[in-house]
């Protein structure tokens, strides 16, 4: 199994499709990863050779991906609340954050439904 940016991806898919097993790459970045690393979009995982890895590996050290880009996201996320703006006061109490509607729906958000006596519409 090949390991690239400490995930192991897939060895039965394309390696175009595996790529995307990586938190940070999706197709449109797999597509740019591989034509930057010369690789045929078309081969299997396991049929990779040991210096088409390699050429991937330097590929994807260009990016923010995984825990680096887990890391960043969670600083943005902290600095909102910290500053305490409506955006990172929604994210603390996890409530919808761009402004859609909490009457009715955001049941994913909120998770499930606490019944409250004597409520009705």
């Amino acid at each position: 199994m090949a390991r690239i940016a400490g995930v192991d991806i897939p060895r039965d898919k394309r390696i175009e499709v595996a790529l995307t097993y990586i938190y940070g790459i999706g197709s449109t970045r797999a597509k740019t990863i591989l034509t930057k690393a010369g690789v045929n979009p078309d081969i299997r995982v396991k049929d990779l050779e040991d210096n088409d890895v390699q050429k991937l590996r330097t590929a994807t050290d260009s990016f923010t991906i995984e825990g680096d880009l887990r890391r960043q996201e969670g600083m943005a996320l902290k600095r909102l609340q910290d500053i305490g703006c409506l955006r990172g006061r929604r994210h603390r109490m996890s409530l919808p954050v761009r402004g859609q509607r909490t009457r009715t729906n955001a049941r994913t958000r909120r998770g499930a439904r606490k019944t409250v006596a004597g409520k009705k519409k």
